[in-house]
């Protein structure tokens, strides 16, 4: 319990989707309102690695990235601190990952469907796995692997398409509120 604001702490709250679901954009709303900092997995890899993701997902491939991504995010949750994370979008697909995220924090799943993902991401270039003729294809081909992935790791699961991140930020603060346990009575 917090003793300042009488606000329970929360563990990790971790924040799962495709990419250009908002796990970022939410991530940061809901981290101010749960009183507690925002980490984005993917700005610690670029930290760690010294260089931009995309690029280092050119020169070593995908596997060596996910063995990055897999190293920094189980640092990340064995620090056991209150924090809301953004993890990138792939990080499902290593079962050790999804051990480690399910059994260290509350995982949501920020749910999107692919043709809403590609009226997102229509000008972003800075995603590796984006980067082909047919993006749309390629998001629906990355969402029917993704998809059950996310639901199973899943705490709580909501749909992001035509709700705002701060609407969104403020739906899973209320439903985290139900899902933590009553205030121990101080005497």
């Amino acid at each position: 319990m917090d003793g300042t604001t009488g606000r329970r702490v929360a563990p990790a709250i971790a924040l799962v989707g495709m990419p250009g679901c908002g796990k970022s954009t939410i991530g940061r709303q809901l981290a101010r309102l749960r009183q507690c900092p925002f980490v984005d997995v993917d700005h610690e890899i670029e930290r760690y690695l010294g260089c931009e993701i995309r690029t280092y997902f050119e020169r070593e491939g995908e596997a060596a990235f996910r063995d990055v991504e897999q190293r920094i995010l189980g640092e990340l949750l064995m620090a056991g601190e209150p924090m809301v994370l953004a993890t990138g979008g792939g990080a499902v697909l290593r079962e050790a990952n999804r051990a480690a995220l399910r059994g260290g924090t509350t995982v949501v799943y920020l749910r999107a469907t692919p043709d809403e993902l590609a009226r997102r991401l229509a000008r972003d270039t800075s995603r590796p796995l984006l980067q082909v003729a047919d993006p749309r294809q390629r998001l629906r081909e990355l969402f029917a692997v993704r998809d059950p992935l996310y639901r199973e790791v899943a705490h709580l699961s909501i749909d992001t398409a035509h709700r705002t991140a701060m609407t969104v930020a403020n739906l899973l603060s209320m439903q985290l509120d139900m899902r933590e346990p009553p205030k121990e009575d101080v005497e």
